[in-house]
């Protein structure tokens, strides 16, 4: 079984926050009337950790996320999706862990993502399943980079 890839969307395939004159490769898409910058490689980086991984969306786009994105990234989908509580005073540290627990139980998961912290960080050394954070900067999203780590990660494990 191959490990879990949960994929943010804004800040990993969805740029925002860098300068004009120093705008990414990458086109403007209109989800749900609102312009949303998509980094001009990320449909590539996306088919090919589907090899080792098996793609989850894990946004708050949730279920908007196969709406738009397989067409505008030319990705086989769709994607499973997490929900997200909307509750107010969460007990968790981060708003997304109480979804990610319950769709991963005990598997292997790697989670990419803009927006990791400490409390992240103490979760995912926690688990008792092997678990990834790979945090991308906004501006750029998703590179070879993160791309390479990915794979390596999931060769350890067997699955690349």
């Amino acid at each position: 079984m191959k490990p879990l890839l949960l994929v943010d969307v804004d800040g990993v395939i969805s740029l925002f926050g860098f300068a004009r004159e120093a705008r990414p490769a990458g086109r403007f898409e209109m989800v749900d009337g609102i312009a949303h910058f998509l980094s001009a490689t990320a449909g590539e980086h996306l088919r090919r950790l589907s090899g080792a991984f098996e793609p989850v969306w894990c946004t708050g786009w949730e279920e908007k996320a196969n709406e738009y994105l397989p067409h505008a990234l030319g990705l086989a989908g769709p994607w499973p999706y997490l929900s997200f509580e909307r509750a107010v005073g969460r007990t968790r540290a981060h708003w997304k862990l109480d979804a990610i627990d319950a769709h991963a139980g005990v598997r292997p998961l790697a989670w990419i993502d803009d927006a990791h912290g400490e409390a992240c960080e103490a979760w995912a050394t926690a688990r008792v399943a092997p678990t990834l954070l790979v945090t991308t900067e906004p501006a750029v999203g998703m590179t070879e980079r993160e791309v390479t780590r990915l794979l390596a990660w999931a060769q350890t494990l067997g699955a690349a």
